[in-house]
């Protein structure tokens, strides 16, 4: 199940690859059913919060009318950062699986671990390496595409 899922934030972060953003996806389950979805939009949108875990997160709380995600797991193709890590931890979402490590800003274990510090009043579960090489290389793919072509973002 957790590959059909992480596919699914993969679909997500092609669609920010295809608006030149850079390509992180993230959907969010309950008993089985997506109930988020988001992609990164902060380069179009002009929002520094618009990651693709905080647009899922939004998406989830519209969905199931409230602000705190029991029982739900986050899909995301890039390890979140400290943002969207306290987001995760304020949503109360159950688990978190992630595609690849963020090795500079990853905030669930690879430079910080806001996910599971005891002092905080929620901790998450946490699983890496779903589809790590998919995850790793549509990155790859649009960082090289980018410098191939010299766009900015």
């Amino acid at each position: 199940m957790d590959e059909f899922f992480m596919k699914e934030a993969l679909r997500e972060a092609q669609k920010a690859y295809e608006i030149n953003e850079v390509p992180i996806g993230a959907v969010i389950v309950k008993n089985g059913e997506i109930v988020g979805r988001g992609y990164n939009q902060k380069e179009t949108m002009k929002d520094a919060t618009l990651h693709a875990e905080i647009s899922a997160i939004k998406d989830a709380c519209r969905n199931l009318g409230g602000w705190r995600l029991p029982g739900c797991t986050m899909y995301v193709t890039l390890e979140p950062c400290p943002m969207c890590a306290g987001a995760l931890v304020n949503s109360r979402v159950e688990k978190l699986v992630i595609g690849a490590r963020d090795l500079k800003t990853g905030a669930c274990g690879s430079v910080l671990n806001i996910v599971q510090t005891e002092k905080l009043n929620h901790q998450i579960n946490v699983q890496f390496g779903i589809m790590e090489e998919d995850c790793t290389k549509v990155l790859k793919d649009f960082f090289w595409d980018l410098r191939s072509s010299k766009k900015h973002i």
